[in-house]
């Protein structure tokens, strides 16, 4: 079982099958998500490919997320397997994102770079009644997302919640002593 806190905060809210070119444009994929330099920059750029009239996502005085955690619909970080998209939310401050489905290796760079919580709905909840700017709560030991109007069920994240927490895979099995 995870020793993880409830994570409390606003949300940015999105639909189905949004793509890496939506959370980061190819354009960018030559920064170096490795360096200090490049996470910052990659921060800043953080979900620039939405469609133009979207919200915006980056507050363009502090130059980070707006937001806490991003809700999706299904099918989430679908597209080419950009680590760099993944770094560019983490660095931004968003903590996760919670979505009915996500793209196979999305999820894993979620969990092995340690930059986001992937936390996946059940099928029985829905996100249909949450706007941007909603306050949501993150409860990964009770399998459970507190939202204004009740509470949605998650599927178990179990130990790679510990993982992102750890910062990523290999600082997990660093922290463990497997390496």
């Amino acid at each position: 079982m995870t020793t993880n806190k409830p994570m409390r905060g606003t949300v940015y809210v999105l639909g189905d099958n949004i793509d890496t070119d939506q959370i980061l444009t190819a354009e960018y994929l030559k920064i170096n998500p490795a360096s200090a330099e490049g996470r910052e920059e990659l921060a800043t750029l953080a979900m620039c490919g939405l469609p133009e009239g979207a919200p915006a996502f980056i507050d363009p005085q502090t130059q980070r997320a707006g937001y806490d955690f991003i809700v999706a619909g299904k099918n989430f970080g679908c597209g080419s397997s950009r680590e760099h998209a993944v770094v560019a939310l983490g660095a931004s401050g968003v903590k996760a994102v919670v979505a009915h489905s996500f793209a196979r290796i999305f999820f894993r760079n979620c969990v092995s770079t340690g930059q986001l919580m992937p936390v996946t709905l059940s099928q029985d909840s829905t996100i249909h009644t949450l706007k941007t700017g909603d306050v949501i709560e993150i409860d990964l030991e009770n399998y459970q997302v507190s939202v204004p109007d009740g509470v949605l069920k998650t599927a178990p994240v179990g130990e790679l919640a510990n993982i992102v927490a750890a910062g990523g895979l290999f600082a997990y099995a660093r922290q463990t002593g497997k390496i």
